[in-house]
């Protein structure tokens, strides 16, 4: 389900641009390098005779085609009573159809489909998957049946079950900290009468009074093809999609022609405010104004002043706020668009001891400079190279939340135009500071009113369900005549049909050299988008922090971008911005990396800059001071969520205390040790494990090895480490626990439970490790594993259940979760053990088909895995990590095609049942005593840091 408040036009480019995400928005992908052509989404469209329209977007890279399918309903169109009918029934449609009774997601799993989801916003409901090209059919199969034979396969017991699903979905997002703010803010932006005055996921109690022929209606009026865009992006041509799409939808009759709500950006009349308590570790400020709508330029100039104001490190609440004053842990502005009106928001999280007012004052002050006096020209052109850079990089993805078919889907359902995007790119060129400053003054300027929410500290209380109302009676107008159907003899009796071919899975290449310092590169050729990634790879990481200052790994590899060289922190985030590149590096669990994404144009600039971050980062004290007490905020934000606390404490429990993996898997330490590192703690470090002998720098994209190794020399040949060096330790074996233990942590008020259940398993590098994912696989790491479809679509308790093995040289951490409601915590509890225990004793053993069905997802998404640089990018760090051989891919697919039912039966019994370790999170006054009946072991009281909390 979408955020009420979305992402603006170009808030994808941005993220993209600084290394964030985005998602449920599109971007402009056209942008202009300094040496070549526009970079553009060409595409071609046609309409099929029942309404449906089609564009097409061809891109050969990847034998994968993205099929994108847009309905044009949202919370928008819903009447009074009925608030959540379209994001209920973006659920109902993945629960089979008139002739695929069954869940939706299993012939794409079979067929390794990628990008899968469905999201749902204010103004409509989206469906997505890449599939391999020889799936295409399958795709539209299955998409043109649910379009056109859905009615049938809803029932009664799919109403109750999918409800169910997206009431713990609700309960799921209020559960988090600030998880109520955008329920809240959008019944203070809008009058109730407005289709945005309530929130998309709707009420509990028009949920609950939802009836099967309420829901049929609303299939009836709105789910029409006529109602519709498909997109199909990549490996296809427009003869084939006129072909296929034809064949599949050209019999489905057209739906009647619902109205769309007219445009109204409701500004509010004067400022108000409100405040809220929660069970937050940070005073956090909203402010937020109702602005233009999509398709505008208003909309597009005021991206660029929301970047200007707050987009990145660069902009002036960041310098005042964050990096002068020090009054906040983090700030940002946006325009996040919608059809109707679109939302200026600016979010402050207060840093702690700091009057809250203090910090509005600041906001509202550097807000009324920029409205005064408008951007500088740097800063405008500085907003716009962020921007170009992120509509390069956005290019490359043609499916999934952001890619080119999103952005062409969007660009359809909201202007007719597939290719607004290009109108919205020229605005942002041409548009001067005075027109940044005039869209600024018209929409949030003197007189313009403004809501600000502020959450504190405190007690929780669940927010107030609006009783069910009951709704007008709905009659459907007359479908137009204009539209008629074409007979296409589809035997659909037959169900859909598997293909039995798949494309090869193509790998590149890799290219070796060695600079003088020693390092060795790996190079991964990848041309077409004019980008060029790479990874620097060394040791160190979490295990290093043993015997020493928890995080020293994190937050020393963290700090190398916070100044370096010549530049202070902000001078680097200023130079990062202007070169278009995405710079920063981080620590993992068994070694500490460094990334690059330059533009090829400006690659030689970008390597000076990030030879500057590794070579001679600054660890100035003040910087330091500043990153350390976000730092520890970010350590309070992590506890105060139900699954942060988990994570922090079940890997000690896991490992025990003393071993180089009894830490909170974040890698973020404690309060203490971030308080008491100093930058001789940052230097020793940096001096010890960023140093260039023996490391691996990998590097993927628009480039080959007579251009880039140049390059590094220059910049990197001469480096040196200095002092001495060391070598990951080996990581010693823990024996599992003698019997099960179970820990409990206080979320009082907690509308859920959130389980967490682990064990270690053998290491990544042990010959079994790839036989125990496929083991996992079948338990819970699929859509439509055991667990997801026992506590999710079986008894609707939770959003999900899954379970997963995260990646280490030592014994890794194998663990299972669910976020179920309340009520069920003991009930939830007894499904999950049952489901383990009856696996991994062989009482309910790996059927054939399940295997076959995770090795399919397996071998056959493979193809469509390494569409993008950074996936070749990861896989080439895992090949370093862990000693893995070149063909380490292949290899892979050849061992999970040769696995036999009898082999995953065995590594299924890695999993131990009476030696698991339970943690749960939640409402104790609600849930000790049922699970203390449970008797699944030892039951301890914890705090968010492990220690006992209580007798």
């Amino acid at each position: 389900m979408a955020r009420t408040f979305r992402a603006g036009l170009l808030a994808f480019a941005l993220a993209t641009a600084l290394g964030g995400t985005a998602s449920l928005m599109s971007a402009p992908a056209l942008a202009k390098t300094a040496a070549g052509p526009r970079v553009d989404i060409p595409y071609e469209s046609f309409t099929l005779p029942n309404g449906l329209r089609v564009v097409v977007h061809t891109d050969r890279k990847a034998p994968i085609v993205a099929v994108n399918v847009w309905y044009h309903v949202g919370s928008k169109d819903e009447p009074e009573g009925r608030s959540g009918f379209a994001h209920l029934f973006e659920h109902l449609m993945f629960n089979g159809s008139e002739n695929h009774p069954g869940e939706f997601f299993e012939p794409f799993e079979l067929v390794g489909a990628t990008d899968q989801n469905g999201t749902t916003n204010q103004d409509r409901t989206n469906y997505f998957q890449n599939v391999p090209t020889t799936a295409l059919d399958m795709a539209l199969w299955m998409e043109s049946d649910r379009m056109g034979h859905l009615l049938g396969a809803i029932d009664q017991k799919t109403l109750d079950e999918q409800r169910g699903v997206v009431q713990n979905e609700k309960r799921q997002g209020e559960n988090q900290p600030y998880g109520q703010v955008w329920d809240l803010l959008g019944k203070a932006m809008y009058p109730k009468t407005h289709p945005y005055g309530h929130s998309v996921i709707g009420s509990m109690a028009d949920l609950n009074a939802a009836s099967l022929d309420d829901v049929k209606t609303w299939f009836r009026a709105w789910y029409g093809p006529n109602n519709a865009v498909l997109v199909l992006a990549g490996d296809i041509d427009l003869a084939t999609a006129k072909e296929k799409v034809t064949k599949y939808f050209g019999h489905i009759p057209a739906g009647p022609t619902m109205a769309q709500p007219k445009v109204d950006v409701a500004p509010l009349k004067a400022d108000s405010r409100a405040t809220l308590t929660d069970k937050v570790p940070q005073t956090r400020i909203y402010r937020v104004w109702n602005v233009a709508q999509a398709g505008t330029v208003d909309i597009d100039r005021l991206s660029l002043f929301a970047q200007v104001l707050g987009g990145s490190r660069a902009s002036r609440l960041d310098q005042r706020l964050f990096f002068n004053d020090k009054l906040v842990d983090s700030v940002s502005a946006s325009a996040d668009y919608s059809q109707l009106s679109s939302n200026f928001v600016i979010v402050a999280t207060v840093k702690k001891g700091v009057d809250p007012a203090k910090v509005e004052a600041a906001i509202d002050e550097e807000l009324k400079k920029l409205l005064a006096e408008g951007p500088t020209q740097v800063e405008l052109d500085q907003a716009r190279a962020v921007v170009e850079a992120g509509f390069i990089r956005g290019v490359e993805r043609i499916g999934g939340f952001g890619g080119k078919a999103d952005v062409l889907a969007e660009c359809t359902v909201y202007t007719g135009n597939p290719g607004c995007f290009r109108t919205s790119l020229r605005t942002i060129e041409t548009t001067t500071a005075a027109q940044v400053k005039a869209v600024g003054n018209t929409w949030l300027g003197t007189g313009k009113g403004s809501h600000t929410l502020t959450v504190l500290p405190g007690e929780r209380t669940p927010l107030a369900e609006d009783p069910a109302a009951t709704p007008k009676p709905f009659a459907l107008p007359a479908v137009d005549k204009k539209y008629r159907t074409v007979e296409t003899g589809v035997d659909r009796s037959k169900g859909v049909q598997v293909p039995s071919e798949f494309p090869d899975l193509k790998f590149p290449s890799l290219q070796r050299a060695t600079l003088k310092n020693g390092t060795q590169v790996i190079l991964a050729e990848r041309p077409g988008v004019p980008v060029v990634q790479m990874s620097y790879l060394f040791g160190g990481g979490y295990v290093a922090d043993q015997g020493g200052k928890l995080g020293t790994s994190g937050f020393a590899m963290g700090m190398l971008d916070e100044g370096a060289g010549e530049y202070d922190a902000i001078a680097f985030g200023n130079r990062a911005e202007v070169l278009g590149a995405n710079l920063g590096a981080g620590a993992s669990l068994d070694g500490t990396s460094a990334g690059l994404s330059a533009l090829k144009k400006n690659l030689d600039g970008s390597v000076a800059l990030f030879a500057d971050m590794l070579r001679r980062p600054r660890f100035d004290q003040a910087e330091m001071d500043r990153v350390k007490a976000t730092w520890i905020a970010g350590i309070a934000q992590e506890k105060a969520r139900p699954n942060g606390a988990a994570m922090r404490v079940l890997p000690p429990l896991l490992y025990g205390e003393g071993h180089p993996y009894a830490i909170p898997f974040s890698g973020t330490g404690t309060e203490a040790s971030i308080a008491s590192l100093t930058a001789a703690d940052l230097r020793a470090y940096h001096a010890r494990w960023v140093r260039p002998e023996g490391a691996t720098l990998v590097v993927v994209g628009d480039t080959t090895l007579a251009e880039i190794v140049p390059v590094l020399e220059k910049h990197f040949g001469d480096w040196k480490g200095e002092g001495e060096g060391r070598s990951n330790a080996a990581i010693p074996t823990v024996a599992l626990p003698k019997k099960p233990r179970v820990f409990l942590i206080d979320q009082p008020g907690a509308v859920q439970a959130n389980i967490y259940v682990g064990q270690l398993a053998p290491s990544s590098k042990d010959p079994g490790a790839v036989k125990f994912d496929i083991a996992n696989s079948v338990l819970g790491g699929e859509f439509s594993s055991r667990l997801n479809m026992n506590l999710r679509e079986d008894k609707h308790w939770a959003y999900g259940s899954y379970s997963s093995a995260s990646s280490a040289l030592g014994q890794r951490p194998w663990m299972a979760f669910a976020a179920v409601q309340i009520d069920k915590t003991a009930d939830s509890l007894k499904e999950l053990r049952r489901e383990i225990t009856e696996y991994a004793t062989g009482k309910a053993p790996p059927k054939p088909e399940e295997v076959a069905k995770i090795q399919a997802t397996e071998i056959r998404g493979l193809p469509g895995s390494y569409e993008t640089a950074s996936a070749v990018l990861g896989t080439l760090g895992g090949i370093v990590r862990f000693d893995r051989p070149d063909d380490y891919v292949f290899q892979r697919k050849a061992e999970v095609e040769g696995l036999t039912v009898d082999q995953i039966k065995a590594a299924a019994a890695t999993i131990d049942p009476e030696a698991l370790t339970w943690v749960v999170v939640g409402d104790l006054k609600q849930i000790e005593k049922p699970v203390r009946d449970l008797k699944f072991g030892e039951v301890s009281i914890i705090d968010a840091d492990g220690k006992p909390a209580r007798k």
